[in-house]
């Protein structure tokens, strides 16, 4: 008996001893996760490039099944590019984060296209966040140029590329460069 009695109080000692380091290591790295968090949303990507994104937060990144050899059986194929598009809960979450990343004003999510800068049409990587941003839908920048312009840039692209009027990378580089300019670059228009 003597032996239960001094047993108890070790069990408990250990036990609390095991409870406070469980609430301690809960108490520490419950701050340091959200620390972690804010630290990602804080970050700062400039909005001065519009309408092109900030080349530092999104410099395009391109999808290594698709080069030159491959267009006619991945870009050039009717149905390519919706088949590798990412769900929309996938870009939808990005979108947000993003959003405050770039510090818009207007977090409306309707008010933004979350655009693959270089197109999945041009072998675009269709997942990598560094190639995804929330372009605005609306004008902007000196020459008051939308996402919809963008698309048309980007469509006469594609068209080229799948002529043979133009290879993939140059069309990649114009278009992650400067797509405002990407068309005349490549003598395009």
């Amino acid at each position: 008996m003597l032996r239960a009695h001094r047993i108890a109080p070790a069990v408990s000692t250990v036990v609390l001893a095991a409870a406070a380091l469980a609430t301690a290591g809960t108490a520490h790295a419950a701050p340091t996760a959200a620390a972690h968090t804010r630290a990602a949303l804080d970050a700062t990507c400039s909005q001065a490039y519009l309408p092109l994104p900030d080349p530092s937060c999104t410099p395009g990144a391109t999808n290594p099944d698709v080069t030159q050899d491959t267009i006619d059986s991945t870009i050039c194929v009717a149905g390519y590019s919706t088949s590798i598009r990412p769900s929309t809960s996938y870009t939808n979450r990005l979108k947000v984060q993003q959003i405050a990343q770039y510090g818009y004003d207007d977090t409306s999510t309707a008010d933004y296209e979350e655009d693959h800068f270089i197109p999945l049409s041009l072998g675009g990587n269709p997942t990598d966040p560094n190639n995804l941003w929330p372009e605005p839908r609306y004008a902007t920048g000196t020459g008051g140029l939308s996402s919809t312009d963008k698309d048309t840039v980007e469509y006469k692209l594609y068209r080229a590329v799948c002529n043979h009027q133009v290879n993939l990378v140059p069309a990649q580089q114009a278009i992650a460069t400067d797509w405002t300019t990407a068309l005349s670059v490549l003598g395009l228009g």
